[in-house]
């Protein structure tokens, strides 16, 4: 049974995978037998993320990308194949959070926060989709959020329609995908204690607030996406698909 989660001999591209989440995600692929892409608008961070899956002993590169350009996804994409001649596993992790009040919210800045979580969820699932629909074969996962199941009155007027349209864009790439041999599904956590949450839990009244909602009493931790996203990434989940799976302490079951 153990064998079903190995991913020896695949190849994964994580987007955002410098960043706190996606990096945790990367690591754990790595140590579950994976060959690793790494992408992100900064690079800063990637000398020691590589340094620690290379101590799995698997391949790593990275890439730069701007995840809203079309060309930029393109030559990522490309640097990747050009390496490793296949893409498995799409993870796309990148994201950022806006939060303002909806009567003041800056329109440009509303449409960021769209154009980074939705659209370059959009662009990045097309130019790898094409790849795996070549192959015959490929492992899609998006993160969304909790937000996009729900609303809150917590000045999300941005982020929560961006995840709402990441779980629509999943589900409707699985339909379509379902029968190239792909697979597209979503993790959706609640607050991950990560750099993108730490300008709002530095507000204590907000952190309280925010973890009474949270049935298990305590926030995420980036440990927590990884077996979900193994899961999703392995032989595992192969009769799964357009599946969006709360890692949330059982806040939407509450």
């Amino acid at each position: 049974m153990y064998k079903n989660f190995d991913l020896s001999g695949r190849v994964a591209l994580v987007t955002g995978g410098a960043g706190d989440l996606g990096s945790a995600i990367a690591i754990g692929l790595s140590q579950a037998g994976a060959d690793m892409a790494i992408a992100d608008l900064k690079l800063d961070t990637y000398p020691e993320i590589e340094k620690k899956i290379k101590a799995e002993g698997r391949a790593c590169m990275s890439a730069q990308v701007d995840v809203t350009s079309e060309k930029s996804v393109a030559e990522a994409v490309a640097a990747v194949m050009k390496k490793y001649g296949k893409i498995d596993i799409l993870v796309c992790a990148h994201g950022i959070a806006i939060r303002k009040p909806a009567d003041t919210f800056p329109v440009e800045e509303w449409q960021k926060v769209m154009d980074v979580n939705s659209r370059g969820v959009f662009i990045c699932c097309q130019a790898v989709g094409r790849i795996m629909i070549a192959q015959k074969y490929g492992k899609i996962v998006n993160l969304s959020s909790v937000r996009g199941e729900y609303g809150l009155p917590a000045n999300y007027v941005a982020y929560s329609p961006s995840k709402a349209a990441v779980n629509l864009i999943t589900k409707d790439l699985a339909c379509e995908w379902a029968k190239k041999g792909i697979t597209v599904n979503a993790i959706a956590p609640t607050v991950i204690e990560s750099a993108l949450t730490k300008a709002a839990l530095a507000d204590p009244a907000w952190g309280i607030a925010m973890k009474a909602r949270i049935p298990m009493g305590r926030f995420g931790v980036t440990d927590d996406l990884v077996g979900p996203v193994i899961f999703f990434s392995s032989k595992a989940s192969e009769f799964v698909t357009g599946q969006i799976l709360y890692i949330d302490g059982g806040v939407t079951t509450c």
